[in-house]
């Protein structure tokens, strides 16, 4: 989990880096943080554990998402970027997520045997071979690509595992509500990030809102995901990847300007 997470610190959905360019909390006194591995539990595990359970139980999805990624200017002013898209899978081999924003129109497509990430805004795409599961094509963009996907944890086969591998607190903070909808909040600690997650609450416990705060990096940058549709529905040509019309193919490693937050404009804050 050390890898996914660290990986994640400055980075927005779908969000590419180099070499490829892809009201405050209102603490009550019954509120306490506990160590994962500690024998007492807030309930915050079990409420995650069952949205893992739920959203994996889940063979297609569709969701539609809004996103917004901080970065930290050399002088330490902290600069949002906003984004939406739409991700669609079906288990356990296809997907295909959708971002836009400001500075970028991005789409990836897995069909279980090869990776298109397509620019719509410079009219290019890249393929490359790769076979295997969703959770197979997440590290591999992580890993072998550069691209950081932190949404995509709640993606994976066995979410409650990656979410909570490297948890050292956790709490159920209680109640709160994301766009008319009732949700359990959810906080938890690793070494270099806290994360917060907000569960619909009753008999669909799927995420509503995600956030990660990047405790390593001078002025603690936000990634923020708001899932807004959640259907399972897709339809059964989601997965297929057609070139638009004058559109380039050229090397993964050429692709520019896709990325939420426009090169040159502002740098990622320090460590401290």
């Amino acid at each position: 989990m050390n890898d996914h997470k660290n990986k994640l610190n400055r980075s927005g959905w779908l969000t590419i880096r180099q070499p490829i360019v892809l009201a405050g909390l209102m603490l009550t006194m019954n509120m306490s943080f506990m160590p994962h591995a500690g024998a007492q539990s807030t309930g915050a595990d079990k409420i995650l554990k069952a949205m893992s359970d739920y959203v994996t139980s889940q063979k297609t999805l569709s969701v539609t998402y809004d996103s917004d990624v901080e970065v930290i200017t050399p002088n330490l002013q902290k600069i949002q970027f906003a984004g939406s898209g739409q991700v669609q899978l079906s288990r356990p081999d296809k997907l295909r997520a959708t971002r836009i924003g400001g500075y970028a129109n991005v789409e990836i497509v897995f069909d279980g045997k090869m990776l298109t990430v397509n620019n719509k805004d410079g009219n290019t795409f890249a393929q490359i071979e790769s076979s295997g599961s969703i959770d197979d094509l997440i590290d591999t963009l992580r890993d072998k690509n550069a691209i950081a996907a932190p949404g995509a944890d709640l993606l994976f086969s066995q979410p409650f595992d990656v979410l909570m591998a490297d948890v050292v607190e956790m709490a159920h903070i209680g109640q709160g509500v994301i766009d008319g909808v009732e949700c359990e909040h959810l906080a938890f600690r690793n070494q270099d990030t806290d994360w917060q997650i907000w569960i619909e609450a009753g008999a669909r416990p799927i995420p509503r809102k995600y956030v990660i705060t990047s405790k390593a990096v001078t002025g603690a940058p936000q990634y923020t995901l708001r899932i807004k549709e959640w259907k399972t529905e897709v339809p059964t040509d989601a997965f297929a990847f057609n070139a638009p019309q004058g559109a380039k193919k050229i090397a993964l490693g050429e692709l520019s300007d896709i990325d939420e937050v426009p090169r040159g404009t502002v740098t990622a804050g320090e460590k401290k």
